[in-house]
């Protein structure tokens, strides 16, 4: 995967931020000069968070849109549409951090299903459970937030899927592995 600079990603969340503000409170902003990496097809998941607790996190975990619209379009959905919360409020926009997670295309997990647990390291990759019509994710900033262990991480993955947590043991359920690159703001 092509990385962002420091500078892209700094582009990234700014531009999540302005897309927020435009979303929400009607604030326009301009346009700025995009660098070509914005152009071409990229997985994103754009989250909000309030104070460390999470407020809305969407995004694609496939390329199908240019990173600039991917973008775009997460963050707004982020805000207003994410099932989980109510929209978000104008009045919330100052409090909220954001963060911008550019994702590698999901690969499949190619091993035995009792040796999953071994093939992930926790930090490096995000998860997507697939199994019985269902699909879940989790990036993977999220077991070290949370401290938790592999088994524990494909656990997880699996109840946001809405499947029993040792689901991922099944070789029926598919597990795929992804790295993203994070840009956070720090506001908590």
């Amino acid at each position: 995967m092509e990385l962002l600079t420091a500078d892209e990603g700094r582009l990234a969340l700014s531009y999540a931020r302005s897309v927020l503000h435009e979303h929400i409170a009607g604030t326009p902003y301009g346009e700025p000069s995009w660098p070509a990496i914005f152009s071409r097809k990229r997985g994103v998941f754009v989250t909000l968070t309030i104070h460390g607790d999470l407020r809305g996190c969407i995004g694609y975990p496939y390329p199908v849109l240019p990173l600039k619209e991917a973008i775009h379009d997460a963050a707004c959905t982020a805000s207003t549409e994410d099932p989980r919360f109510p929209p978000v409020k104008s009045d919330e926009l100052s409090h909220i951090s954001v963060e911008v997670t550019i994702l590698t295309e999901p690969k499949l997990l190619e091993v035995a299903p009792d040796m999953r647990a071994s093939a992930i390291e926790v930090g490096k990759y995000g998860l997507i459970v697939k199994g019985y019509g269902r699909s879940g994710l989790l990036l993977p900033q999220v077991p070290v937030e949370w401290g938790w262990n592999t088994r524990e991480f494909l656990d997880h993955t699996c109840n946001k899927a809405g499947l029993p947590a040792k689901s991922w043991l099944e070789s029926s359920v598919q597990v795929f592995t992804f790295e993203g690159q994070i840009f956070s703001e720090k506001h908590d």
